[in-house]
């Protein structure tokens, strides 16, 4: 299959890329190449994906309609994953319009060119951080997610009600999925492993917010592009179990359809440091400071609509995913052997 995938450099975006070549599709890449973070990091992810000669990048942002357009007229995609948007819960409050404009605009452009040239699926990136101030545990699909607590969240939300409005008026299929806190090889150094890791190493104290009392259902980034492969090949349909006296948000009698992708299995922030500082050999020191604007205390995926209907559940340990982002880290930033891992 021919296969878009936008923000293919960035830490999803081209891990996707790399299994969907691997599987001998023809995969095409956008992405701004923003410097949000270290470009050079997008620009060496990928450099991973030009190895394949079925894939190709192009420099083209989501928030250029006529380029998006173009784009969809010229190479005619079987399917896409959207995975281009502003990312970044705090950053929402510093730079609130980037939100509006990469994660609004760049997605109205992107259900507009699957309305004017039809695709079989998409597929695109919903965060678990639209479950908000909801603390019923495990978050599950099925419950309302009117109470975002951020505009990053927001802003996903709003995807996901526009996703629906396009499968209700021109039937363009669309699931959306719920990720959670996705961590691993290649990451975004503003996430907090990313972040711990390099602080551990240089000495310096990390900064651990909530007292330490948070817990998330940290999901690794295999796990994740897994579960991206199969929802792809299965395309949204209307759902059979649709009633409009008692309406289901995570499908519709429209071909729509909402999925968590976590790692049913959170754990406390503590645990996630410690196992961290096993592998590192090292102890951190800690500033232990109050909850940030925007986050939540705690999250836990419910996946057992993943699993009836894609067959599919996240199973890498934090130890695994954890060992492997810091076997990755040391290779990639080439951190001198002056220390003695564990792990």
């Amino acid at each position: 299959m021919k296969i878009l995938v936008t923000g293919a450099a960035g830490f999803i975006g081209s891990s996707l890329a790399i299994r969907l070549l691997q599987e001998g599709n023809e995969v095409v890449g956008v992405d701004n190449f923003n410097d949000y973070y270290d470009v050079s990091l997008k620009h060496d992810r990928i450099e991973r994906a030009l190895a394949y000669e079925n894939f190709k990048i192009l420099p083209v942002d989501v928030c250029d309609k006529i380029a998006i357009n173009n784009l969809f007229k010229q190479e005619k995609f079987d399917r896409l994953m959207h995975l281009a948007a502003q990312a970044g819960v705090r950053y929402s409050i510093e730079n609130p319009a980037a939100y509006i404009d990469a994660n609004m605009h760049g997605f109205l452009n992107i259900l507009e060119a699957c309305r004017e040239h039809p695709v079989e699926h998409l597929v695109y990136a919903s965060t678990s951080s639209v479950y908000g101030a909801n603390k019923a545990m495990p978050f599950n699909e099925s419950v309302g997610t009117n109470h975002p607590v951020s505009l990053y969240a927001a802003t996903k939300k709003a995807n996901e009600l526009m996703a629906h409005t396009y499968a209700h008026l021109f039937k363009v299929p669309c699931t959306g999925l719920r990720f959670f806190t996705v961590y691993g090889p290649w990451g975004r150094p503003d996430m907090a492993l990313f972040k711990f890791t390099q602080k551990i190493l240089t000495g310096e104290p990390i900064d651990v917010y909530g007292f330490g009392e948070q817990s998330r259902d940290f999901t690794y980034i295999d796990d994740i592009v897994e579960g991206i492969v199969r929802v792809m090949a299965r395309p949204a349909s209307a759902s059979k179990c649709w009633d409009a006296m008692n309406p289901d948000p995570s499908v519709a009698d429209e071909p729509y359809s909402i999925y968590n992708i976590g790692s049913n299995n959170p754990q406390p922030l503590m645990r996630y440091i410690e196992v961290l500082e096993d592998c590192l050999g090292r102890k951190a020191e800690k500033n232990m400071l109050p909850m940030q604007a925007g986050d939540v205390k705690d999250t836990y995926a419910d996946v057992s609509q993943l699993i009836n209907e894609i067959d599919y559940k996240p199973t890498t340990s934090i130890e695994v995913g954890i060992e492997k982002f810091v076997d990755w880290y040391v290779r990639y930033y080439k951190v001198k052997s002056n220390w003695s891992r564990k792990c």
